[in-house]
């Protein structure tokens, strides 16, 4: 047995070596034809003015890249508050809140399917992507951090309490659950 680990760990060491060799030869040959890898740069903070004025003129941002070999993506980083569905954003108003994907797990579903839920959490749960899980599934839900705190304070009973029997493996799914809201940042004052 010892003797198979030894083998296949050096058959994925192999595997290894030549990955790398034949990853360094392409970057190498790439190199020769004159390409050069990475991130292509950012506009400079000194042609920051320059773009922007030009882009004001009627300058397309495709053309405004090439000229300054840049991606489009750094041209309309440099003029996104020119752009025309760019608004401004209040200092006072609260940051909104981006949809998160969480697995949730299978007992935690079939509880909170079963229950009554808002039209918000209700879309967030008939939404979400099955994914199966051995014997049983997870349930890939998307939505605003709120909407996983509301559905996780919704399934708090199968901790037990509240004249409801604790089933292990409800509450061992809830806790799971609750472990991956709680790494979402919390909001409010």
């Amino acid at each position: 047995m010892k003797f198979m680990v030894q083998t296949l760990a050096a058959a994925g060491e192999l595997q290894r070596d030549v990955q790398r060799e034949l990853t360094y030869d392409g970057l190498r040959a790439a190199e020769a034809k004159g390409s050069k890898g990475g991130r292509r740069p950012a506009v400079a903070a000194a042609k920051t003015d320059t773009v922007r004025t030009a882009y004001l003129e009627g300058r397309s941002i495709a053309a405004l890249a090439r000229d300054h070999h840049v991606s489009r993506a750094a041209i309309r980083t440099a003029v996104a508050d020119l752009l025309p569905d760019h608004t401004a954003i209040e200092e006072d108003a609260p940051a909104l809140e981006l949809p998160v994907t969480l697995d949730m797990p299978g007992k935690v579903v079939g509880y909170l399917r079963a229950a009554d839920l808002e039209p918000a959490e209700r879309a967030a749960l008939d939404q979400g992507a099955t994914v199966r899980r051995g014997q049983g599934y997870t349930l890939r839900v998307t939505a605003v951090p709120a909407v996983h705190r509301q559905l996780l304070a919704r399934c708090q009973p199968l901790d037990g309490g509240q004249g409801v029997p604790a089933v292990p493996a409800q509450r061992k799914a809830r806790r799971e659950y609750e472990n991956r809201v709680s790494t979402l940042t919390p909001t409010g004052p």
